[in-house]
């Protein structure tokens, strides 16, 4: 079989765009009936770097009709397959998608880049809802051959090669750019991912400079991990002649059969030594659409507050948050429980902070819920973690040790942050917070994760000014402190508004219409289905 790939010049200047676009044409012009692969670079429709998304969708309307039409000419020309990224329109949003061609120039496949960047993402406000859903990876079969794809930034995401091995492919297409990254870089990048997917590699970029040394680097890459051509930063085109069938087989493990090489690792997978992944991963903080319901304490109207069976409840009917409380132990381990006395909700007496986790776990914390309940422990916040990291939002409640400016426990402060980190929930946490004081420790010592800043008694009509004086990027009122005129504020500074709390759906309404973004609640299946109304 023989591929031939494109490699076609780029600038930061726009100006060359007409030109550049041309070049191409013109390396698909000289393509003959020898070649049975073509492949093209990334964003083929928009031939120079572009910076706003007016320019981007300009270039990509100028040209994608020329593009995609000279791809199924050149297809039934050369009786070749031919391999092409362009934006495609569904749905009025636009997606990165690289277009494959049978050799009668017929659209039989689209593949969705699965991993956007930034400038996709913000600048460009390509379509990614599909990039949240559970998938598998993208397979194409034509003329007895499976294809697979990546583009671009996709590259990077070295955890989805064994997905992709699994589906015993045998070319993957890579249409990218990859405008930063050295030829050496991408050259182990591209080995790597043909060893470990028992598959050969054709990718196609552009490039700046025939003498740089970085972008580029156009290659074909055998399963053996030997590279069979690399453009490095030449202009034109490279063809290569490859057996798809040729695969590598190696011993899987000292004395055993021969298997490829993702197979020996599949047999010693311990997926859970990993981060968090799989189809209960849901969006982060930053990108969930408003308006939410937080389940308060869990689903707390059906199972003891802030414990594990009320937290359960809520993500299995697909709460998009939940709340709960924090409090120290004497020993320095972090527990969830609302009030510092363990009187209304345990056996137990006196202060949660009082006592080591040890003694604690010695107590009954859901006989006073109800008798099927007894003998329930109280919970870590790592046992929370362990369970539900990313499979929700948690709406962490700092519980304060004082009310006045007296600092959180700095190393009790550090290890809450420390196990976010640990489980990767960062992007899918923010602290609720009381008092100044507090806010501004944790904004500085961790000003990734956001703040929701909570109610003070002394000072309750002052919640918004404080969220924006500090740079909190919640507030959680508290009813009835709070007006339309402090939500608008909010919003008007880009502070998103809870409100503790409500279980009627009544209620529920008037704090939508006023523009409450996410309602806490005891009562997640009644509120959920009010919020969900109101959503679609």
């Amino acid at each position: 079989m023989k591929a031939c790939i494109i490699q076609v010049p780029y600038s930061n200047d726009t100006s060359f765009s007409d030109e550049y676009f041309d070049y191409k044409m013109k390396m698909l012009d000289e393509c003959d009936e020898s070649v049975d692969i073509i492949v093209l670079p990334e964003y083929s429709d928009v031939p120079c770097a572009t910076s706003t998304k007016e320019e981007t969708f300009f270039y990509h309307k100028k040209y994608i009709d020329t593009l995609l039409s000279k791809c199924i000419e050149t297809a039934k020309r050369c009786n070749a397959m031919v391999f092409v990224n362009a934006l495609y329109e569904i749905n009025g949003n636009y997606r990165n998608t690289t277009y494959a061609y049978n050799r009668q120039g017929e659209l039989v496949g689209k593949y969705f880049k699965k991993h956007l960047p930034p400038l996709e993402l913000e600048t460009l406000e390509l379509d990614s809802d599909y990039t949240f859903e559970f998938s598998e990876p993208y397979v194409l079969e034509l003329e007895g051959l499976r294809f697979g794809f990546l583009t671009c930034y996709d590259f990077y995401f070295y955890e989805a090669f064994a997905n992709i091995a699994r589906q015993n492919v045998d070319i993957i297409i890579g249409c990218s750019l990859q405008r930063s990254d050295s030829h050496e870089a991408i050259e182990t990048m591209c080995r790597f991912l043909a060893y470990n997917t028992n598959a050969y590699v054709l990718r196609s970029s552009v490039s700046f400079d025939e003498i740089s040394d970085i972008c580029g680097a156009s290659m074909a890459v055998s399963p053996y991990g030997k590279v069979l051509c690399n453009m490095k930063g030449k202009f034109g085109k490279e063809t290569v002649e490859f057996d798809p069938k040729d695969k590598h087989y190696k011993p899987a493990g000292f004395g055993n059969p021969p298997a490829p090489h993702h197979e020996y690792i599949e047999y010693g997978r311990k997926p859970w030594q990993y981060r968090a992944a799989g189809s209960a991963v849901i969006k982060d903080e930053k990108t969930l659409s408003y308006p939410r319901v937080c389940a308060h304490r869990g689903f707390s109207r059906v199972a003891p507050e802030n414990s594990m069976p009320a937290f359960g409840a809520a993500v299995a009917l697909s709460a998009e948050e939940i709340e709960f409380d924090l409090w120290p132990t004497s020993d320095g381990e972090i527990v969830s429980i609302h009030d510092r006395s363990l009187d209304r909700v345990s056996n137990g007496t006196g202060f949660v902070t009082d006592y080591t986790l040890d003694e604690l776990k010695k107590y009954d914390f859901g006989s006073k819920f109800g008798e099927k309940f007894a003998g329930l422990g109280i919970v870590t916040f790592e046992e929370i973690l362990r369970k539900f990291s990313c499979q929700v939002i948690m709406n962490i409640h700092i519980k304060p040790l004082s009310y006045d400016d007296t600092p959180y426990p700095e190393d009790i402060m550090k290890k809450i942050i420390d196990l976010l980190k640990k489980y990767g929930a960062e992007k899918h946490s923010y602290f609720m917070l009381e008092t100044d004081t507090q806010i501004k420790q944790f904004k500085k010592y961790a000003p990734e994760i956001p703040v929701c800043v909570g109610h003070l008694s002394a000072r309750p009509w002052e919640i918004v000014d404080r969220a924006i004086e500090y740079g909190c990027e919640k507030v959680q009122l508290y009813k009835p402190y709070f007006n339309k005129e402090m939500i608008d504020k909010a919003h008007a500074h880009g502070v998103r508004c809870n409100v503790f709390w409500s279980d009627d759906r009544k209620e529920t309404k008037e704090f939508l219409e006023l523009g409450i973004d996410t309602i806490l609640t005891n009562d997640y299946n009644l509120i959920s289905q009010c919020v969900d109304r109101k959503k679609s």
